[in-house]
């Protein structure tokens, strides 16, 4: 994510996103094909190559599209508000494929679907990078794959083989002391691919945690649902995703309205209510939750964690743009991705491992 969104800085950000749309949609085809375990995790594996080009690209492009303050806050708003979408859509569009069709469905449905975001990316963006078109930091780029590469295995493999093992504590030490190199580096290269000195603006540096404390609970979040809904309720997939439609309507909802308060109220303010919501969705889940809650007390709850993401997350994601410049969008886009993606795999390792004991 960090390589992608500075490359897309440096290289155009209309190109990467064509490029990884290209490469997310052939290797999902390619996915289809697969004829073993082996083969379909490597196809899976280049899936998330397209999208690391992908998603940078796309928050990047939109600040430098709407460069005023409410226009960016509505946009990054609606683009936040895709992702609440995407949380029920998914699942509801996997589940009809499944009913109907074979697995590999799904990957073959990902193909023309790539497709289409292609042709609409080439008629309708615009294409923009850095003037200044510094040079590629190759060090850099290595020492940051390195060490998120090390941090998420790490995180992943962690309720597998315990968090206080040898290999686990190793595997952080390593992510550190990488870490500590890429920011030593950073710091004294005359083109960095990430201005480490960002994290000394507390409007950016908190927005980033904020952004990956969001997403640690919303794939915590469906990760236990869809084991709640599919394993204890005995819902289909398909079903599945019906249901987490109050979740991904409110977050839609909520991910406009809560940028639009940001910009009156300030950030601060809407995201420590979000952050407020979604603490109280816990306790509130952790006190009533069995086997024989009924839909409406589950529903309700949901609503107020979707508000409670879409005031948390898609201010903060404003807050972070606003913080650098639009020839740096491409890199404090991939900052805003790099910490969901964190969040959401530490989300997906800490609470399954709760639910697990």
């Amino acid at each position: 994510l960090l390589t992608a969104g500075s490359l897309s800085d440096r290289l155009g950000r209309k190109g990467m996103l064509l490029a990884g749309l290209a490469v997310f949609g052939l290797s999902s085809l390619a996915g289809a094909f697969t004829t073993s375990p082996s083969a379909l995790i490597a196809a899976r594996a280049v899936m998330g190559l397209g999208a690391a080009m992908i998603f940078p690209a796309t928050l990047s492009t939109i600040a430098n599209v709407f460069t005023e303050r409410r226009e960016r806050a509505l946009s990054i708003g609606l683009w936040g508000a895709s992702a609440g979408v995407a949380v029920a859509v998914g699942p509801i569009v996997g589940g009809v494929l499944l009913e109907h069709f074979s697995w590999t469905s799904i990957f073959v449905f990902m193909a023309p679907v790539a497709a289409v975001s292609a042709l609409l990316v080439a008629l309708s963006v615009p294409g923009s990078k850095d003037p200044a078109v510094p040079r590629i930091d190759l060090p850099g780029f290595a020492l940051s794959t390195a060490a998120m590469a090390a941090v998420v295995f790490t995180v992943i493999e962690a309720p597998e083989v315990g968090w206080s093992s040898g290999r686990s504590l190793l595997g952080f030490a390593a992510a550190g002391v990488l870490s500590a190199l890429f920011v030593g580096w950073e710091r004294r290269v005359p083109t960095p691919m990430l201005d480490v000195g960002l994290f000394r603006n507390m409007r950016f540096t908190a927005a980033s945690g904020s952004v990956t404390v969001a997403f640690f609970t919303l794939f915590g979040f469906i990760f236990l649902m869809t084991q709640y809904f599919q394993f204890i309720q005995g819902f289909s997939p398909l079903s599945t995703g019906v249901h987490l439609l109050p979740v991904a309507m409110s977050v839609a909802v909520s991910s406009v309205i809560g940028t639009r308060l940001a910009v009156r109220a300030g950030t601060k303010v809407v995201v420590t209510v979000g952050l407020l919501a979604i603490a109280a969705f816990y306790v509130w889940v952790a006190s009533v939750i069995g086997a024989h809650t009924g839909y409406g007390v589950i529903a309700a709850q949901m609503v107020l964690y979707g508000v409670g993401m879409g005031f948390t997350s898609a201010p903060a994601t404003e807050s972070i743009m606003g913080a650098v410049s639009i020839h740096q969008a491409g890199v404090g886009s991939a900052v805003n991705d790099s910490t969901r993606l964190l969040g959401g795999t530490l989300g997906v390792a800490v609470i399954g491992s709760v639910y697990a004991s």
